[in-house]
């Protein structure tokens, strides 16, 4: 029963983060979608309201990783591994977003590609594409090993 909790809990976090994506545009407050689409080859980035920006990706940040954790709790059953992921990914936001928002804020003058890149970080779970194999391959070593 243990095991098909989790599997249910995986799945739903999977759809969850999904969902994040796929609802992006009518759920989250970001003019730099359609600008990182293809309006970049203007050169000029969007006016944004910086609260409602800064807000927008918090909260978009929180469901990631509400849904991450879920993914993470999922596959391997640890409350260990869960809250690693957290720190994690918190820890990632904390240093990325601040340079994010200078980028934008400076208009981009640190460059559009390395603004694009940041707010890859910042918008989508990407730490979560790195974890799942270092927990793999953490608990094949652990296995060998005993």
């Amino acid at each position: 029963m243990k095991k098909l909790l989790r599997i249910l809990l995986l799945l739903l976090s999977v759809l969850g983060l999904v969902g994040v994506r796929v609802l992006e545009d009518n759920i989250f407050y970001d003019p730099f979608l359609a600008f990182f689409r293809g309006n970049y080859k203007s050169g000029t980035p969007p006016v944004f309201n910086g609260s409602s920006l800064i807000a927008s990706h918090i909260l978009r940040f929180g469901l990631n990783l509400l849904f991450s954790a879920g993914v993470i709790y999922g596959l391997f059953g640890s409350l260990k591994k869960l809250w690693q992921t957290v720190l994690l990914m918190a820890i990632v936001f904390a240093l990325i977003f601040p340079l994010y928002y200078f980028s934008i804020a400076n208009e981009m003058k640190l460059g559009t590609l390395y603004t694009f890149y940041l707010r890859r970080f910042v918008i989508q779970p990407l730490i979560l594409l790195l974890i799942i194999p270092v927990f793999y391959y953490l608990d094949h070593q652990q296995r060998q090993q005993a």
